[in-house]
């Protein structure tokens, strides 16, 4: 029974870390209908940029969240307007045109990675490494706690963002309907380029608690790329709510799969579910999807 609850725990834990991800990555299709293969490596690069500001500045990891967020928010800014190039104007596939695109994109930072910081693999610590709190018969790892605390507040406070304020209804009005949004006057192309800057600095900062979490290395991306897929089609493509439901189911199949079976079928575990979803429910579980 306490490794059952151990179990559980430490899903949600993690669970509650990968939401982050997939609310970006699920407003990023449902707002411009765009499959950001990339969201990995923006995992990735947040990772590195706490390692190497760690490393040069000093300091704990967590204090640079908000600069990282800065930082990635800019370079998604700077990097949207490619990407609406690639996707506007009179192509037949625009979808497909966003999917290579991101997927060019994605090649290219992981190549420059491997380039410029080779196969090495890194870490950072945190004032939280190798602390934990004991709840009963349960030890909750202080750093997946805080990962989880981040996810949550981000994930809330984004939904607030969303539902509460007149720009939040004018992402949701793009989302549902983007010509009938332009027609009304919103500005599609700003909300666009909002969307994707948030989602890129929201994602950053993640890597940074994934990074403390885990280990970093160039190729860490791929693992994130498959993490994103498999939230986003569970909760129903677009729709951002179901990306909690979603978030959490990942995490404790990895963790029940990984403790009560074997980490190597972890991901055989993942696309089965996904298989079955996209046959059974294709609008996601809780069938709100586009």
């Amino acid at each position: 029974m306490e490794l059952f609850l151990q179990t559980l725990i430490d899903g949600a834990l993690i669970g509650g870390l990968i939401i982050v991800v997939g609310v970006g990555f699920s407003l990023c299709f449902g707002v411009m209908h765009i499959v950001d293969f990339a969201v990995g490596e923006w995992v990735m690069l947040g990772a590195y940029a706490a390692y190497w500001l760690v490393r040069y500045l000093g300091q704990d990891p967590m204090v640079y969240l908000p600069l990282i967020f800065a930082l990635f928010f800019a370079a998604g800014w700077l990097v949207y307007p490619l990407i609406y190039r690639a996707v506007s104007g009179r192509r037949h596939h625009p979808a497909l045109m966003g999917l290579v695109f991101t997927f060019g994109l994605s090649t290219l930072a992981k190549g420059g990675a491997l380039s410029a910081w080779g196969y090495h693999v890194r870490s950072v610590s945190t004032w939280l490494s190798g602390q934990s709190v004991s709840l009963g018969v349960t030890t909750l790892p202080a750093l997946r706690l805080a990962g989880f605390v981040f996810g949550v507040l981000t994930t809330v406070l984004f939904m607030i963002f969303l539902y509460g304020t007149r720009l939040g209804v004018s992402i949701r009005a793009t989302a549902q309907d983007r010509e009938t949004a332009a027609l009304l006057g919103v500005d599609v192309r700003r909300v666009g380029a909002l969307v994707y800057a948030t989602y890129a600095g929201l994602t950053g900062m993640t890597g940074v608690l994934i990074g403390a979490l885990f280990s970093i290395h160039a190729a860490m991306g791929a693992k994130y790329v498959i993490f994103a897929f498999f939230v986003v089609v569970l909760a129903g493509m677009g729709y951002v709510p179901g990306v909690i439901v979603a978030g959490l189911l990942l995490g404790l199949i990895q963790s029940f799969v990984g403790v009560y079976i074997s980490g190597r079928y972890t991901l055989f575990a993942l696309f089965l579910l996904m298989y079955l979803s996209l046959l059974v429910a294709p609008r996601g579980i809780l069938r709100r999807g586009l």
